[in-house]
């Protein structure tokens, strides 16, 4: 557990809490937040973390005293379970980000964070030397507001606003500032005063039967365990059983849990949206659905879907096959913007994405194109109601401003999910939805839920990665079958490879007869005008 990596620390150090704790405290739920970013000198690294070994030695460290977790960010936040195995990160200054992993994660009961109801407070030690890279304010406020203590302590040329837009009011007393590294040891004596507050139920016969909470002024209260309730003496503790006077109105089974009398289902049954009446889990065997193809079960419902190649027809019950007409398409293109493209190989991307505009008959009743580019933020470039002509939209594509921050593309997929293909951004009722998806590196949040979420509310997803992308996350995002939605090439300058492969998936209009002048829309001809064009600013960049 997270909370209790402070214990092993202490071995490694040589050092034991209990027996040199400089003063009796009560228990607190305690999180270094440590800034590992590439400003930070080696040397300066180490006197950090010779500062938080000599901030531990007053901490009464325990499972039932203090606990203590540790945590550095730089581009990414990662967990670490002994000081003297710290290694520096030298990577970017995602603030934002480890507060937010603060909040959500390290604080919370699976990672060994105490209830909430038990009073023990929860404070966050922010060190860092630099601008944050992402936005603090607001993540800052989520926290101080969830309960969360929050000490900012600044180190050389930092913003002092900014330290106050993380820190905990009174700032006087949350947020310090130090000239340098050397001086973070002037701070040590500073939280001693303030971390080391009375543990009266230490100190005092309380007599709780369960537990005893410390509150200010020096004084205490009982409380109790889940699934029980303090008596009226204030200090013994009685089991709640919210299903006994019989009210809780459920239809077939109840259970009584910590808070509450929960409704529950036989095998074979599942429980309503009201929380009490059950229904049968399989409606599709239950029912006439008069789906020609598949019939899929939807909560209190049904919906009926048809194998791949096919489209449900107006009806919403039979499937028919889709014509030359299935070229009409919503399709909203996903780029990387994050730092390790470069600002040249984002030329290439803007570049690849126009041919990729020239595969397509963009027009008021033809395909409709959006774009938007992700980095730490993401940020819809233009949306599918908003150009009609391809011309148009190559020409906001050249216009495109490289991001160059992180990579969250989990976010942009959320973002396509939500936002891009929603009516009030043009999505049209009864229109194929397609996203391209086009990454050079790992994510730094996750991608599986958005993509399932987007492919399951009928989106097709082609995964296009190059260079340093992740295989599991491209294969996560790709529609079925993998092998013609999932494309990788190890460099810029390999492109094309891509090229050849989108041609042979896009080939929708099979059968069509084609003249040399492509009189007639069709992606095959398209997608050869793309290869050749791919091709060519391949050879410019050699020659490059």
């Amino acid at each position: 557990m997270f909370f209790f990596s402070m214990l092993q620390i202490w071995k490694d150090v040589g050092f034991y809490l209990i027996s040199t704790a400089q003063c009796k405290m009560m228990p607190l739920d305690f999180v270094f937040v440590i800034d590992s970013s590439r400003s930070i000198r080696t040397s300066d690294y180490e006197k950090v973390k010779t500062f938080i070994i000599n901030l531990l030695r007053f901490l009464n460290v325990g499972p039932n005293a203090t606990r203590v977790g540790l945590l550095q960010y730089g581009s990414v936040v990662q967990n670490e379970f002994t000081v003297m195995s710290m290694k520096h990160l030298a990577t970017g200054t995602m603030t934002g980000l480890a507060l937010q992993y603060t909040m959500e994660t390290a604080f919370t009961e699976e990672e060994g964070a105490r209830p909430e109801e038990l009073l023990i407070p929860r404070i966050a030690m922010v060190v860092t030397d630099g601008r944050p890279q992402d936005e603090v304010e607001e993540v800052a406020a989520q926290a101080r507001q969830a309960g969360i203590q929050i000490f900012a302590i600044g180190v050389g040329r930092v913003d002092m606003n900014t330290l106050k837009a993380i820190g905990s009011e009174p700032h006087s007393e949350h947020v310090h500032l130090v000239a340098n590294f050397s001086q973070i040891e002037t701070l040590i004596t500073v939280f001693q005063s303030k971390l080391c507050a009375e543990d009266t139920c230490a100190e005092v016969e309380h007599g709780c039967q369960h537990i005893c909470a410390n509150i200010p002024k020096e004084s205490y209260i009982c409380k109790c365990g889940r699934g029980y309730v303090l008596n009226p003496d204030k200090h013994t503790c009685r089991k709640v059983d919210h299903c006994a006077d019989g009210r809780h109105g459920c239809e077939q089974e109840f259970e009584n849990t910590n808070k509450a009398c929960v409704c529950k289902c036989k095998k074979g049954f599942t429980l309503r949206p009201d929380g009490k009446t059950c229904h049968s889990l399989d409606l599709c065997q239950t029912v006439d659905h008069g789906c020609e193809h598949l019939c899929v079960n939807a909560n209190d419902s049904y919906v009926c879907k048809c194998f791949e190649g096919f489209t449900l027809a107006e009806d919403r019950k039979s499937c028919k096959k889709p014509d030359c007409n299935s070229s009409v398409l919503d399709v909203v293109i996903v780029i990387d913007g994050s730092k390790s493209l470069g600002p040249s190989n984002f030329e290439l991307v803007k570049q690849f994405v126009n041919t990729i505009v020239d595969a397509f008959d963009v027009s008021r009743t033809g395909t409709h194109i959006g774009l938007i580019q992700y980095s730490t933020k993401v940020r819809s470039e233009f949306s599918l109601n908003q150009f009609i002509s391809a011309r148009d939209v190559k020409q906001a594509v050249s216009q495109v401003q490289y991001m160059g921050r992180g990579s969250l593309t989990g976010s942009a997929l959320r973002h396509m999910f939500e936002t891009s293909f929603s009516p009030g951004e043009g999505a049209r009722a009864g229109v194929q939805r397609v996203s391209i998806v086009f990454t050079d590196g790992r994510s730094q949040d996750d991608v599986s839920e958005w993509a399932t979420k987007a492919k399951e509310s009928g989106v097709t997803i082609y995964a296009l990665g190059v260079g340093k992308a992740v295989e599991q996350e491209l294969k996560e995002m790709a529609s079925e079958p993998k092998e013609k939605h999932l494309f990788y090439t190890e460099d810029f300058g390999k492109m094309g490879e891509i090229t050849e492969k989108l041609k042979d998936t896009l080939r929708i209009c099979k059968g069509t007869s084609l003249n040399n002048m492509c009189l007639y829309f069709s992606l095959t001809c398209s997608l050869e005008a793309l290869s050749k064009k791919i091709q060519l600013l391949e050879n410019q960049n050699i020659r490059k």
